[in-house]
């Protein structure tokens, strides 16, 4: 690649950050927006979902804005649209307008992702594409681990509004590094096929509203949850089997008969499960359970995201040119799950480097996993064609995400309640080991302070159990995706995209 478009790939993975990390850094200043506006739960948790549905909603559709109005004027208006409605939610006067403005922001980031992929796809020759998503992941996975970390230092020593404008100066930076270098390309006018769109955006926003709202409406026991998934499941329905084989349809599915593709969505969704599920409950363990401060909890994720950043780079310059592919991807499966499972084997008295040395193994997998993977995806698809399977695999990496955060998130909550049973059936004031174990801090069973002793200690272990079955559950997900890697074609080094799947 000539230097002369390096500035292109130093824009596109800074409008990667953009997108990813807005939606972990947004997480830790939640309570202080809780406490500004004085929401109540469900109100807070608009905020994060209002971002996410609309930015799902939205992703498929990047090929075809790029056909119709250029790939540098989508992206451009993307960015642009990004920063203004992230200065509105810092300026945010109530919960109703930030919802409103966060849902700006989701619509105009949904094409930041898959536009920079397919931009460095094309900056870079096919032999040093690993070196291309080695930079993407640099943006995309690892944003989003050390997002937690920004959010409490901007938290802590700014407002929770901070965290809206720091997305300004680096918006800035890749809209002038981007007018300067990205050239521009003819349009052509299209038919925009409204059915097929309307139960495309239903399906999808339905979807994401379950997994986003699920946990805090009881689920299927709540009438909205019931509406939501019904009617993401009907229109899911009718849109595949309408548009199948519909050469005109808002999406074009003939990408997913490419197996190394469909394959890759499969397994991408299961690490997006594994990954951000685990990166998602990870704050509230140390914060809600250990009791870590903000900035600590924070800090938790620096080793993780250096080792991410590391093992990216190592994979994308060395290891790809001496290892098959599909190999490097099982190993990234293998170190994800097994950092997970080290996590689940944790107790309440877990220090720093215990929950720390985990992180440094998950990220290590993490960098091993995306580089190959990514490359892998997308070593049949034409040039003409890299926009619309890049808005596919990233709308199927945003599902996975969301399913993990809501599975994990559901999981700590219902396993709390059977833990707290079970443990409780043991707890009786007429057992000798629950009167051992108060004796040396002077308390007894029958006493108001001894019983209080024990429900605070029951709730503690309860949810410690809960927590340890999750991080399992996150582990397992992550193994679970290596039969789907196994199914990737070998990768062929001398296959010139342009011939495949046209």
């Amino acid at each position: 690649m000539s230097a002369a478009r390096w500035p292109i790939v130093l824009a596109v993975v800074l409008t990667a950050i953009l997108e990813v990390m807005d939606m972990t850094i947004v997480n830790v200043a939640l309570p202080h927006i809780k406490a500004a506006f004085g929401l109540t739960s469900d109100q807070t948790v608009w905020i994060v979902t209002s971002y996410i549905v609309a930015s799902v909603a939205v992703m498929p559709l990047t090929g075809f804005f790029v056909r119709r109005v250029g790939r540098r004027r989508l992206i451009t208006s993307a960015i642009l649209g990004f920063a203004g409605f992230s200065m509105l939610c810092g300026l945010s006067w109530s919960v109703g307008t930030l919802v409103l403005f966060r849902i700006g922001q989701g619509l105009c980031g949904a094409f930041l992702i898959p536009l920079s992929q397919s931009i460095l796809f094309d900056a870079f020759p096919r032999e040093k594409r690993g070196q291309a998503m080695a930079f993407f992941g640099l943006g995309v996975v690892v944003a989003p681990v050390f997002g937690p970390t920004l959010g409490a230092l901007l938290t802590e020593y700014f407002s929770w509004r901070a965290v809206f404008y720091v997305n300004l100066p680096l918006a800035a930076f890749a809209l002038m590094l981007i007018a300067g270098e990205l050239e521009a390309e003819e349009t052509r006018s299209l038919p925009v096929d409204w059915p097929g769109l309307a139960l495309m955006l239903t399906a999808i926003g339905c979807l994401q509203m379950t997994l986003d709202l699920g946990e805090t409406h009881d689920w299927f026991g709540s009438k909205l949850i019931q509406v939501t998934a019904l009617s993401s499941a009907v229109a899911g329905v009718f849109f595949v089997a309408r548009g199948w084989r519909k050469r005109d349809n808002i999406v074009d599915f003939s990408l997913l008969r490419d197996r190394s593709f469909a394959a890759a969505n499969v397994a991408i969704l299961g690490f997006g499960v594994s990954m951000f599920g685990a990166i998602a409950i990870l704050p509230l363990f140390v914060q809600g359970l250990l009791d870590y401060p903000v900035l600590d909890a924070g800090y938790l994720f620096i080793p993780r995201g250096l080792a991410a950043g590391v093992s990216m780079v190592v994979t994308g310059a060395v290891l790809l040119k001496r290892i098959d592919a599909r190999l490097l991807v099982v190993a990234g499966l293998g170190l994800t799950g097994l950092g997970n499972m080290l996590l689940s084997g944790l107790n309440l008295d877990a220090g720093f480097w215990d929950l720390g040395l985990p992180g440094v193994v998950t990220g290590f997998g993490m960098g091993l996993f995306f580089v190959p993977m990514s490359t892998l995806a997308f070593q049949n698809i034409s040039s003409a064609r890299q926009d619309e399977a890049s808005g596919i695999y990233g709308v199927t990496r945003s599902i996975g995400s969301s399913i993990g955060v809501a599975i994990l998130g559901w999981q700590v909550s219902e396993r709390s309640q059977v833990h707290w049973a079970l443990l409780g059936e043991e707890l009786t004031a007429t057992r000798q080991a629950v009167s051992q174990y108060l004796a040396p801090l002077g308390l007894t069973p029958t006493s108001p302070e001894g019983a209080a002793w024990l429900a605070q200690t029951l709730r503690a272990q309860s949810a410690m159990l809960a927590y340890q079955d999750a991080f399992l559950l996150a582990g397992l997900a992550a193994f679970a995706m290596i039969p789907a890697a196994l199914v990737l074609q070998k990768p062929r080094p001398g296959a010139p995209a342009e011939t495949a799947a046209a």
